[in-house]
């Protein structure tokens, strides 16, 4: 039988080359599925059994089925001389798809690079990944550079050679890659921004945390779950807020002001006076104003018999002190930092009495359930001191004003 199709083969040319290469291809077929099935079982065994986490994170990247198309390329390198008119264009094809797996398994270890660089537990935020964008690049274009030579059978050399021609065109192309990379250069010198700062950048609407920088763009996603692109190099163009100062000091500013209206201000007198001092917070403060009130009106022999006389308490003042000391005994404000409890100047909303201090969290959700109960106490205190808080009249105020009449 063997004899019989050989025979028959051999008066067949034709068809003799269509099962050669039959049997190349289902050759190319399972030396890829066995080189596949070997390569990614060896490699998985061995990163099983390292302590280290870093070949996982290479074999993630890699993606070891690619390699295993080196088998089948070496079989049709191998087997190019059965198809005499196209062996060099089989073997050019050959060294085309190894020169571009190359590429690509070169970006995928850079790639690899920057995961292991962000993996380490030391690492601060900053960015590796322009850097090696831009190595990317470069790889990208020494690729298409050969794949050119190789195609049109001109040295590389020449090619390179060429392109010194065309270097304003490519500057022109390439200008934002230039800018991207000078940007990217100067971020991290300065150390201006890393990944998992608090960004707010008006100019683009963002205002949220930095969760990856590359080349030419830097995301960021909002606190509303969005996401915003900023070009890497508008960085040093637009004005940006970075919060990071603040989540390292430890410490979270309030400012916030209390407006008194304007006609509930007025001296302590003797009802008030003994009102005030069964607050445990104002004892010592009262014992101390009142001394020393007195000491310097009787010093200058002051009659005390008319209120503007000399110097008295007055209710604003005393619920200032009180805000002083409510805020001083407060467990959750930091002391170490400004702590200024300050008038502003009146105006047409009032007295403004401004709440200058820090927490001493930066969680978000934490400081802002700190500041308001903050505030829910020292609002419900106020008519506490005879004092009222300024709003504008409302519809209930019309209403109480239209009943009257």
């Amino acid at each position: 039988m063997i004899d019989t199709i050989q025979s028959w083969l051999a008066l067949n040319p034709a068809l003799a080359n269509f099962a050669n290469l039959g049997g190349v291809v289902l050759l190319m077929v399972v030396t890829y599925l066995v080189a596949r099935h070997l390569i990614v079982r060896v490699l998985a065994y061995f990163a099983r059994r390292t302590q280290s986490q870093y070949d996982d994170i290479i074999l993630h990247r890699i993606k070891v089925r690619r390699l295993a198309l080196v088998a089948p390329l070496l079989i049709a390198d191998a087997f190019a001389y059965l198809v005499p008119g196209a062996e060099q264009a089989i073997q050019k094809g050959v060294l085309f798809v190894a020169l571009w797996l190359a590429v690509l398994t070169f970006n995928s270890l850079l790639r690899a690079v920057n995961d292991i660089y962000e993996s380490r537990e030391g690492f601060r935020g900053d960015s590796i990944k322009g850097y090696l964008d831009l190595v990317s690049l470069l790889v990208f274009a020494v690729g298409i550079i050969l794949s050119i030579s190789l195609v049109t059978g001109q040295p590389a050399t020449g090619l390179l050679t060429g392109l010194g021609a065309v270097t304003a065109v490519l500057m022109l192309i390439f200008r934002d890659t230039i800018l991207s990379l000078v940007a990217s250069f100067q971020i991290s010198t300065n150390d201006l921004v890393r990944e998992g700062d608090w960004l707010e950048v008006p100019a683009y609407n963002a205002d949220g945390d930095v969760t990856e920088m590359s080349l030419h763009q830097i995301k960021i996603q909002n606190w509303d779950k969005t996401i915003s692109i900023v070009p890497t190099h508008k960085m040093l163009e637009v004005a940006y807020k970075n919060w990071r100062g603040m989540s390292q000091s430890g410490g979270r500013r309030i400012k916030r002001a209390i407006h008194v209206d304007l006609g509930s201000i007025r001296f302590v007198d003797d009802a008030m006076l003994e009102k005030y001092q069964r607050i445990e917070l104002l004892g010592d403060y009262l014992a101390d104003k009142l001394a020393e009130i007195r000491e310097w009106n009787e010093a200058r022999g002051v009659d005390d018999s008319v209120l503007v006389n000399g110097r008295r308490l007055t209710n604003v003042g005393t619920f200032r002190a009180y805000c002083v000391a409510y805020l001083r005994t407060h467990p959750l404000i930091h002391q170490g930092m400004t702590f200024l409890i300050r008038q502003l100047a009146p105006g047409p909303t009032g007295l403004p009495i401004e709440i200058y201090v820090f927490t001493n969290t930066t969680v978000w959700t934490e400081y802002e359930a700190i500041q308001a109960d903050i505030f829910d106490h020292l609002l419900a205190v106020v008519p506490e001191f005879g004092l009222r808080v300024f709003q504008e009249p409302s519809g209930s105020d019309f209403e109480s004003f239209t009943r009257g009449l």
